[in-house]
């Protein structure tokens, strides 16, 4: 352990050529105020939220016809179904009558008709609506403009099902944009996804931002001094990151030892807030689901090799669990130090925290991007936000009166000033 710690931190045998490496002088951060916002995170909800593909979980958990999940990310509720096509659809959470949620019950379930016990509006698993009670006496009305919301789908080579939110018809950010041939990365050659379940899932609540989740996630300049378990699966000395489009992947040249127990990894990072741990006997899908700006949870579903014996899923699945208890003490305490408004930014390590220094990258650069939109438009931009139809000229005007007096600004966010 102690020599890993040297050779990590480039006091060993390899501390020239880690030296060599990391010529490059050290980048500040994101400063505090990013991770405090009210304002900075309803931009991020806007700016990212409402269009980035979301890496969110496996088919697997959808295999029936009615099997439905239920997310909560950055305060947009959605839903994941399978129809009685065979296909996965997902939809926002909100009754179309009365902006009622469509379902209540958190996390899972099957159901054959998706209802709305407000007034009885009720919806089928492909989204349209079944019934409206009532409704079909009325002159004009058009039912096929009143089904739930969709939302983008994407079902990769894997099986892994990805959301976006944009409610263009075609979204403004293709997924190949950042994620081309993720799911092709050739070590994942090494493994069979079908044979894979999911074993257990569980939460942990958090006083941080998400982007804290994420800057820690993607480095392990701290993981010596933390996680004691570390270097039974993860050999330090050769963890390393490459930097590609949306998406990080990490690796390591596993020891011997480590491939004889089957302890070796395949991590990626989906920006924003998703990562998946692949290995022989286990797979860990994490997401950083934002709640408000210095609050989140962290959610995770465990999958289990259907031909792993407990032993073997048991060590690297309770390691990782360890490892997650402590990651979120280490994002409570630097959070609360972030909300003391005493600290601004500090310098990262070109080499060593390269990986969170690309998430950050990567945020500052959409948000930026849409900032200066929003800026020109003079406006605010939810690409969620769906279009009136052409029949709804009252609530356009009503929608005018109210973008000229700023309605909709949230008590703690002061209005942007253009």
């Amino acid at each position: 352990m102690a020599t890993s710690m040297l050779h990590y931190f480039g006091f060993g045998n390899n501390a020239l050529s880690a030296k060599e490496e990391a010529k490059d002088e050290p980048v500040r951060a994101l400063p505090a105020s990013w991770y405090t916002s009210p304002g900075m995170y309803e931009l991020e909800r806007r700016a990212i939220f409402s269009k980035r593909w979301l890496f969110m979980t496996h088919s697997s958990r959808v295999k029936e016809t009615g099997d439905w999940l239920r997310y909560e990310i950055a305060g947009f509720d959605f839903i994941i179904a399978r129809d009685r096509q065979g296909n996965i659809n997902a939809f926002h959470n909100v009754c179309r009558h009365r902006a009622y949620p469509v379902i209540e019950k958190q996390g899972s379930g099957n159901a054959k008709i998706l209802a709305c016990r407000y007034h009885g509006w009720s919806y089928g698993l492909n989204g349209k609506l079944a019934k409206a009670p009532g409704y079909q006496e009325l002159n004009g009305y058009d039912k096929e403009q009143n089904g739930l919301f969709p939302i983008h789908v994407k079902v990769d080579i894997n099986g892994f099902i990805w959301v976006n939110l944009d409610a263009n018809e075609v979204p403004e950010v293709s997924w190949e944009e950042h994620f081309l041939d993720v799911d092709k990365q050739e070590r994942y050659k090494a493994y069979n996804f079908d044979d894979y379940d999911l074993d257990h899932s569980y939460e942990l609540d958090g006083h941080y931002n998400w982007k804290i989740l994420a800057d820690n996630f993607n480095e392990c300049y701290h993981c010596p001094t933390t996680h004691a378990d570390i270097p039974e699966f993860l050999n330090l000395d050769s963890f390393d990151s490459d930097l590609k489009d949306g998406h990080i992947q990490h690796h390591c040249i596993s020891t011997p030892e480590q491939i004889a127990k089957g302890l070796y990894t395949a991590s990626t990072y989906y920006f924003p807030v998703s990562a998946m741990v692949v290995s022989p006997h286990f797979i860990m899908i994490q997401k950083f689901l934002p709640t408000s700006p210095n609050d989140s949870k962290m959610a995770y579903e465990i999958y289990r090799n259907k031909n792993s014996s407990d032993t073997d899923f048991k060590l690297i699945s309770e390691m990782y669990a360890r490892v997650m208890r402590e990651d979120k003490v280490l994002c409570n305490n630097a959070q609360k130090n972030l909300d003391r408004n005493v600290f601004i930014n500090g310098q990262l390590h070109p080499k060593y925290e390269k990986a969170p220094l690309f998430f950050q990258s990567t945020v500052r650069d959409a948000i930026t991007k849409h900032f200066d939109l929003e800026k020109s438009e003079g406006k605010e931009i939810w690409p969620a936000k769906r279009k009136l139809p052409c029949s709804a000229q009252v609530s356009e005007k009503d929608e005018e009166i109210c973008a000229a007096l700023s309605c909709g600004a949230h008590d703690d966010a002061p209005d942007f000033v253009w």
